[in-house]
């Protein structure tokens, strides 16, 4: 049986290529992917091989999969033809996997196209969790690519009021403001910090979520924390963060930094405000099936998969009018 998949065989280089699909063992579940969606920032930073995000060729993205069983091993239970499984698989028509990497889809109403945004909200989840919002709080989020309209969303949604987007594009402050955002601000107005203050009535912030990944921005991060505030840094920041004046902006306040890659994880068991990937799944699923989560106005590209190089070209070239790309591999 014949696949298709994205591959990267260079830097800034992308091709589709035909793979065999293996065959089945005992405990092994054969899945043809429904839909795949591409992450933005971080499949353009090891594709263009940026900072922190120097990866090996050939090199299959994503980690954003949903599909639908279509064999199993003798020795599988619990998963049955025709379920719908999500996994953090790549772009690819097919693959094999064991059933321990994979987790049943049970929202049936849950369209496919916007289930397939449950990694990207799990990564969101995992830092706003961290983060331990309370009820009130005001919320500073710097940046509106997908992570942070998830994060502040989620925040929203953890009790914080008012809950603030900052990004430098109109478009997708706008959108901000479509998925909950209680106002959004651009930084590069002269008018920021006086609108920023208005809104808080001349205080820092609760929290701040830095969901861009620009070095610099970590420090405007800082500066914009309140007294005994907390700083997250849910993007993966993409090279140096320089000039950091530690004992002003981060000692003296008493700031708590925290560092909330989707990797930092307990492995067995979810506690509070720590939950495993696969709880963290669960409920993202959940959470987008009832429209607490807000997916649809995300979608901005649909392509096929056969096509991906076409999206992959707007995200090197970083047109701010994408955002959430679904390559559908059913036709």
């Amino acid at each position: 049986m014949k696949g298709q998949r994205v591959v990267w065989p260079s830097r800034a280089k992308v091709e589709i290529e035909e793979f065999e699909v293996p065959p089945l063992g005992d405990n092994e579940i054969l899945v043809a992917t429904e839909c795949s969606l591409i992450s933005p920032g971080t499949e353009r930073a090891f594709l263009l091989g940026l900072p922190n995000a120097q990866g090996r060729y050939p090199s299959y993205p994503g980690y954003s999969n949903i599909g639908v069983v279509i064999d199993s091993g003798g020795d599988v239970d619990g998963f049955d033809i025709g379920d719908r499984v999500v996994s953090s698989k790549g772009h690819t028509s097919h693959f094999v996997d064991t059933p321990d990497s994979l987790l049943k889809v049970t929202e049936a109403a849950l369209s496919s196209e916007e289930g397939v945004f449950f990694n990207l909200c799990t990564i969101a989840l995992q830092g706003v969790r961290k983060a331990k919002i309370e009820l009130g709080e005001s919320v500073l989020v710097l940046g509106g690519g997908l992570i942070g309209l998830f994060g502040l969303q989620l925040a929203k949604l953890s009790g914080g009021l008012p809950v603030i987007t900052a990004d430098l594009s109109d478009s997708r402050l706008t959108l901000a403001t479509r998925v909950g955002a209680d106002y959004t601000l651009n930084p590069e107005t002269d008018a920021f910090d006086d609108q920023l203050g208005g809104i808080t009535g001349g205080k820092g912030l609760a929290v701040v979520i830095e969901a861009t990944g620009h070095p610099a921005v970590v420090n405007t991060a800082f500066q914009l924390a309140d007294w005994c505030g907390r700083v997250v840094l849910l993007a993966s920041t993409r090279g140096e963060t320089e000039r950091v004046n530690f004992y002003r902006d981060v000692h003296q306040k008493g700031l708590t930094v925290l560092g909330a890659h989707n990797s930092v994880r307990p492995r067995h068991e979810s506690s509070a405000n720590f939950w495993t990937l696969r709880d963290d799944w669960e409920l993202s699923l959940q959470l987008i099936a009832r429209h607490r989560i807000v997916v649809a106005p995300l979608i901005t590209h649909r392509l096929p998969g056969h096509q991906a190089a076409e999206a992959y070209q707007l995200l090197m070239e970083w047109d701010q009018n994408l955002l959430g790309v679904v390559l559908n591999w059913e036709d």
